[in-house]
């Protein structure tokens, strides 16, 4: 018969006595290589890069981060052509409830 958890048990694996490999049962080689690539893909870039894209995106309304985003997730940088593309990201930050002015 199983035993009830504790009232304090949230039902997840325990947080700090887990004592193997990070990657877990998986491939080592698939989780270093999307460690390494995660890295690289939000490592800071420069004061210049970073500039033009916050200027780049204040010009379309959108935050720095969803720019971004945009940029590594699809891989082009949004024009003012791409009005329904921000449309739609505007759409979502609404239905997350994040406000555009802080």
């Amino acid at each position: 018969m199983a035993r009830r958890p504790k009232r304090t048990d949230n039902g997840g694996p325990p947080l700090d006595d887990y004592e193997g490999p990070p990657w877990g049962n998986g491939d080592a080689y698939v989780f270093l290589a999307w460690q390494g690539a995660r890295a690289k893909a939000w490592k800071a870039p420069s004061r210049e890069v970073m500039l033009m894209r916050l200027d780049k995106a204040e010009r379309l309304g959108l935050t720095y981060e969803e720019y971004t985003l945009e940029l590594l997730e699809r891989g082009r940088h949004l024009q003012e052509e791409d009005a329904e593309r921000i449309a739609e990201i505007r759409r979502a930050r609404k239905r997350r409830g994040v406000s555009h002015f802080g």
